[in-house]
């Protein structure tokens, strides 16, 4: 009997869709049953070869080499997952497998994995497509139902291809050329430059900013409300002139106000959008600090591992009307402690999804975040993981509830043909925002009776000084931010790039945010300052050695318009190639033509043994460690290490430094500690710890006595009971 092979994205989807389609035999890499072998992938299993694999010239870096422009990019199974490929592979060649499944993210990447695995296994099979949005039971269920042709997602792979090609063609040259150049490890990129420049402006803005003075003029009237001098024509209420405000607060003195208007309006607050991934990277790091890459790995576990929430790397605040369907299945999943109380209220007041949140249009390929059909088991989850789970819960259940209804008194008064006001709030119907009463509640400003046309003694007139303030810095939620939304950095761009970019959301995709921060970090291009992110002097000079056109996210919006346009059937990949190519070239030439130059700021005064040259002390994946500033030379040495070692006070890793009998441990809370004295501490500490063995004995020990005296036990029974 013929088989087909389904392609999953990691084991942990793989294993949950053999087990829905009771693939029960287990082999080593892949599940088999009667009609299914499933195998899966770890992420990609293939990538685009390294340079080296068109001509071993490229095994080392020389600028006079570049551009490296090959005919055809290869294909290269990562090393670590080769054992997998083959295994892949194997399944894939079977003789009694007729076709092959896709089951990998529904997304652009998604099919790049499955699609670059089959054409480096030259397999020829017909191919269809699983494309469901979470891994539960039922879903799983429904997308085998609804399988689509391979062929539909053939223009899907061609623009997942094009992109991959284009950032290599135009990545890997234009870094070797700045690297080889400058003599420095500098790497550039489509989305992480122009990310990197929005940084540098931001700083530069906020050091060009000139705080200017102003005042605001303000009145208490007996009754105790404060009113507010405003402009009658731009209806600010900052005064910038000294003399303006003395001829105020003169004009105002010992005079009563007259009430000219009281205005009293009904507003709503509608419930906010579901979360996409952005919108949740930046909540989770303002409520609770986490980077976005933190962010994104809990929501793969709660997708992946405790099925609770859906395909977490979507782009889009919106569901499918297909969805409605599943909604009360989805409530009572979350019908658990802490979010019972709502669901009986929405369930009582037969509130349904408000009708705003579900649109197809507005749907790409994968709905918002949303809470399955299965409940969570919180004693599994971490406390990182509760907490992303109830961002998510609570940002769902608020959708169902009524908005939030308020009045606002607006009254304006006159002091001597001055104009003055005050606002004050009521809160009708607390409506959604009770969700989040926790959080704290909605403030309310009460404000007495006063009637139009009667007067009002001033106990005090006075003045409050202020300036005005300079741009935020970034941190990782206002980056993401400004990634997705990056138009105010596009200076003079026509409106069509404009739209792309705002259309497309952004630069860089919500799955690829995270690790663009991290790649800029990580390379030392940017640094955290408490949590703000700022620019280091390798990354000003960075932006000063790579051609214009890369720090701007206009490639990227060009770059979108032409992927679209594959996508769509409407350009061919070659087309795009061609174009890729000839602009990487042009990118080589200008840096092999720039007559800049790159200063190190980590230049030490050691001389390297090998060549002479300084040395540079570099951070290193696992401690800190001295190179020779010389590429060519290739000298290295490890000074300090990262250890798993915990320092006593802090708790947090040690790095461990020097040679020999003179190594410590040094931790960044500033404790020191010889190696010999951590090694008679850490003997000493666990002699005095008691070990598993030592507990499961203890634990016998006390069942024992319990079995010796009944009447105890049955008396601790009916405490527990009590309780």
């Amino acid at each position: 009997m013929s088989k087909s092979v389904i392609l999953a994205e990691k084991p942990s989807v793989g294993k949950d869709i053999a087990n829905v389609l009771g693939c029960s035999k287990q082999g080593n890499g892949y599940m088999e049953g009667s009609s299914y072998i499933v195998t899966w992938a770890f992420g990609h299993l293939v990538t685009l070869a390294e340079p080296e694999a068109y001509d071993q010239q490229y095994k080392t870096w020389k600028l006079d080499d570049l551009p490296m422009l090959p005919s055809k990019l290869k294909l290269s199974v990562i090393k670590k997952s080769g054992k997998q490929f083959n295994t892949v592979k194997s399944q894939l060649h079977r003789k009694d497998v007729k076709d092959v499944i896709i089951a990998t993210d529904a997304g652009r990447e998604g099919e790049l994995v499955a699609r670059w695995i089959i054409d480096k296994a030259s397999v020829k099979k017909p191919i269809k497509r699983l494309w469901i949005s979470s891994v539960t039971d039922q879903a799983i269920k429904k997308g085998f139902k609804e399988l689509k042709d391979g062929r539909m997602f053939n223009n899907l792979y061609q623009a997942a291809q094009a992109r991959s090609e284009a950032d290599w063609y135009v990545g890997m040259n234009a870094t070797r050329a700045l690297t080889t150049k400058f003599n420095a490890s500098l790497s550039c990129g489509r989305v992480q430059t122009p990310t990197l420049a929005m940084v540098q402006q931001r700083e530069n803005e906020i050091a060009q900013f000139k705080p200017i003075s102003f005042q605001r003029i303000y009145a208490v009237t007996e009754n105790g409300v404060t009113f507010w001098w405003k402009n009658q024509k731009s209806e600010d209420t900052r005064i910038f002139s000294n003399k303006k405000a003395d001829k105020v607060l003169r004009n105002i003195k010992n005079a009563p106000i007259t009430i000219k208007s009281v205005q009293k309006k009904k507003k709503t607050d509608a419930p906010l959008q579901l979360f996409d991934l952005t919108e949740l990277q930046r909540e989770a790091n303002g409520r609770y600090g986490f980077s976005a890459k933190e962010t994104l790995n809990t929501l793969q576990r709660l997708y992946e591992t405790h099925k609770v929430l859906t395909y977490p790397r979507t782009d889009s605040r919106y569901l499918s009307s297909d969805i409605k369907s599943t909604l009360v299945e989805r409530l009572k999943a979350c019908d658990v402690q802490g979010y019972a109380k709502q669901i009986l209220k929405i369930k009582k007041h037969g509130w349904s999804l408000n009708k705003l949140m579900i649109n197809d249009k507005k749907v790409t390929d994968h709905h918002a975040i949303i809470p399955t059909e299965d409940p969570p088991r919180f004693s599994n989850m971490s406390d990182k993981e509760k907490k992303i789970y109830d961002l998510v819960i609570k940002r769902f259940l608020a959708a169902f509830y009524p908005p939030a209804q308020y009045e606002q008194t607006e009254i304006e008064g006159v002091i001597n043909e001055e104009i003055f006001i005050t606002k004050g709030k009521r809160v009708l119907n607390e409506g959604w925002k009770e969700i989040y009463k926790s959080d704290g509640a909605e403030k309310e400003e009460k404000l007495p009776l006063f009637n139009e046309k009667e007067k009002y003694k001033l106990i005090k007139t006075a003045r409050e000084t202020g300036e005005t303030k300079p741009p935020s810095l970034f941190n990782e939620a206002s980056l993401l931010s400004a990634m997705e939304n990056p138009s105010r950095f596009m200076a003079k761009e026509d409106k069509k790039l404009l739209n792309t970019i705002k259309m497309k959301g952004g630069i860089g995709t919500v799955a690829t945010r995270a690790d663009i921060i991290e790649k800029l970090l990580s390379s030392y291009l940017i640094e955290k300052s408490g949590k703000n992110l700022k620019i280091t002097s390798k990354g000003r000079q960075l932006l000063e050695l790579v051609p214009e056109e890369l720090k701007s996210p206009t490639l990227t919006a060009e770059w979108e318009q032409r992927l679209e346009n594959i996508e769509k059937g409407k350009l061919t990949k070659q087309s795009f190639i061609e174009e890729m190519k000839t602009y990487a070239n042009e990118v080589v030439q200008s840096i092999k033509q720039s007559s800049k130059s790159f200063k190190h700021d980590n230049m030490t005064g050691t001389p390297c043994p090998q060549c002479g040259k300084l040395l540079l002390e570099i951070n290193g994946k696992r401690g800190k460690m001295k190179v020779c500033k010389d590429r060519a030379c290739g000298y290295k040495k490890n000074i300090s290490k990262i250890t798993n070692a915990r320092c006593p006070q802090c708790k947090k890793k040690m790095e461990l430094r020097g040679e020999g009998e003179g190594q410590i441990f040094v931790c960044r809370c500033n404790y020191k500690e010889k190696v010999s004295s951590f090694n008679k501490r850490r003997k000493q500490e666990k002699n005095s710890k008691a070990t598993k063995q030592d507990v499961k004995k203890y634990l016998k020990q006390q069942n024992d006595e319990d079995l010796k005296n009944p009447a105890l036990a049955e008396a601790l029974k009916k405490l527990q009971k009590k309780k």
